[in-house]
Formats: structure tokens, sequence, C-alpha cells
């Protein structure tokens, strides 16, 4: 997720006025302000290669979609995705960036949407790490529910000691206890590709639903 400087050097962060990831203000200040640090830029390699050596396309799940070109990459290769985000400049930023399919982006609470159809799997890139940790117990029951048994949670998962965030790392331990009521871990790998906020710190990772 870099930054929209040079180089992906980490920008020094503005003056922010809502210091709360739990508002949309929160997230809306950081996209008019463009500091988006986490912003990939594009689509990661891990993904594209899960999507390769998928048997075929899978209802998927965007939360906190931001930009959204994961969206469009998925929505390209004829999956039927859907990218959701509660912050107004963020679903802008998303709609712009998904052009002919900016239908796809939807400002939605993810505790609250619901999918037209049952959902296959829940892509998660940045959204869990972007919620203070009292949040994941409650994140990890959601996405249990919005998914059918064998379902899958697919994605980046940020391992660091953080006292402040967002970003808020995990500890392997803490993951694999937030999971284990729903989830057995199906494939873990390093990723290559990171971007210098994640970088050394993220794993790809697959759960799939009990």
């Amino acid at each position: 997720m870099a930054p929209e400087t040079p180089a992906g050097a980490p920008a020094a962060a503005p003056a922010f006025a809502s210091r709360d990831p739990l508002s949309p203000q929160f997230w809306d200040e950081r996209f008019e302000k463009a500091f988006t640090p986490w912003d990939r830029g594009g689509v990661p390699q891990a993904l594209r290669d899960f999507v390769a050596r998928s048997p075929g396309p899978l209802a998927t799940l965007i939360p906190g979609c931001g930009s959204a070109y994961e969206l469009v990459f998925l929505l390209d290769a004829g999956w039927d995705a859907t990218a959701i985000d509660f912050a107004p400049q963020a679903v802008a930023r998303g709609k712009a960036q998904a052009g002919q399919w900016a239908e796809r982006v939807v400002q939605a609470d993810f505790f609250a949407w619901q999918p037209q159809r049952p959902l296959e799997l829940i892509h998660e890139c940045a959204f869990l790490c972007a919620m203070p940790p009292a949040m994941w117990p409650k994140i990890a029951a959601r996405w249990a529910g919005l998914l059918a048994p064998g379902g899958r949670v697919a994605g980046f998962f940020f391992f660091d000691q953080t006292v402040k965030g967002p970003p808020f790392g995990i500890e392997r331990e803490a993951l694999d206890a937030l999971m284990a009521p729903y989830f057995d871990c199906i494939e873990d790998a390093p990723v290559h590709d990171s971007i210098p906020i994640f970088a050394g710190k993220e794993r790809w990772m697959v759960w799939q639903k009990r």
C-alpha cells in the first residue's frame, strides 16, 4: 500500500482532525489529503496467482476496498465481485478507479451489508489491520456469518507488535485463536511484493470455513 509519493517512500503525515479509525471521517480525511500509505497501487501477485489456480470464479466480497484495484481485476477475470467501504471518499476513489465497474463499489457498513447471493470468498486486504484489536472478534465472526461452509477468507495478514495504528499488527498465535472457532488455515506463504508499510511483516493466507 504505497503512499502517493515517488519510489514508494513513506509520506509525512499531515495534520488530521479525526483519530478514530471506526469513523468514516478518519478515512475521508486521509483520502482527501492523499495520505494513503496502505494503498498498494495495483493488484498484488499473490491474488493474481490465487485467481489463476482457482478452478472457477467465486462470488467475492472486498471489504474496506479503498481504491478497488482488486475489484477491477476480479471482474475483468469473470468473477462476481463487490467492493464495499463505509467512507464516502474511499467509495468515490474506488468508483473512479473502477471505471466501467463503478456500480460494483458500494458504500456500506461491513457489519450490516448483505450479499445478493451466497459468498464464496472474502478478500482480506488491510481491512483487519485497519480496525482496532477490540473489533477483531466481531470481524472474524462476521466473516464466518457471510460465508457458507467451505467458503474462504483469502488475503494478506499483517504481523507486528504495534502499540498504535492503523495498521494494527497481530501476533500469529492471536490470529490462530481469532480464527479457530470458524476457520482452518489451508494456505500460508510469504509475500514478496509488499509495499513499505507492510514489508517483511505480512503473509498471504487462506482460511477455509468449516
